[in-house]
């Protein structure tokens, strides 16, 4: 379980297909405190450590996480959102998150504003996942609150610090980002769906 609250950066440095799998390898000041099998979200997608050395870690995408992540997307020198897991005596900064994607979007719009960036985001409503304004939602694995909701669009609004330490700044109009809806609304649209 996380917050959507980013702790640092990761740069990928390496790549290896294997299989139907994708181990990427990341740089990052994290990296020398993490162990083997501890979770870290990367992009908002939860993975396991299987590797590391001093300032590199390795994690294994498998191909239903490709499939429905923009992990499919990376490159080397790319940068990721990375956050460890949530600590249960710690304070819940932003909002629960799983770390389980449940889709992509794709970015229509990037407006900077006096002061803070708008960015907003289209994805396929056929899923039946919703968002709410003024609610929740994790995009790149970073807790946001949503405005200006549709059926399949929203927008929020990014501050300096957000922009400055989160990869948002290099997602530009036609990029893709994972999204990770907020758990009681999905409880409660499944809910809605059954009765």
């Amino acid at each position: 379980m996380f917050t959507g609250i980013i702790e640092t950066f990761g740069t990928v440095s390496n790549i290896i297909k294997e299989g139907t799998n994708l181990h990427y390898t990341i740089t990052s000041d994290l990296s020398n405190e993490l162990k083997i099998d501890q979770s870290v979200a990367h992009n908002g997608v939860c993975l396991t450590v299987v590797a590391l050395t001093d300032h590199t870690h390795t994690v294994t995408a498998i191909q239903e996480t490709l499939e429905k992540t923009n992990l499919q997307y990376l490159t080397t020198g790319m940068r990721v959102n990375l956050e460890r897991c949530m600590q249960m005596n710690g304070r819940l900064d932003g909002h629960i998150v799983q770390g389980h994607v449940d889709q992509t979007a794709v970015c229509v719009l990037r407006e900077e504003l006096d002061g803070s960036w708008e960015y907003r985001f289209k994805y396929d409503a056929a899923k039946g996942n919703v968002t709410v304004e003024k609610g929740s939602v994790c995009v790149n694995g970073i807790s946001l609150t949503v405005v200006n909701s549709t059926t399949d669009e929203f927008s929020v609004f990014i501050i300096p610090y957000t922009f400055e330490h989160t990869n948002l700044q290099e997602v530009n109009v036609g990029n893709t980002v994972n999204l990770e809806f907020d758990i009681i609304g999905k409880y409660v649209a499944r809910l809605l769906q059954k009765s």
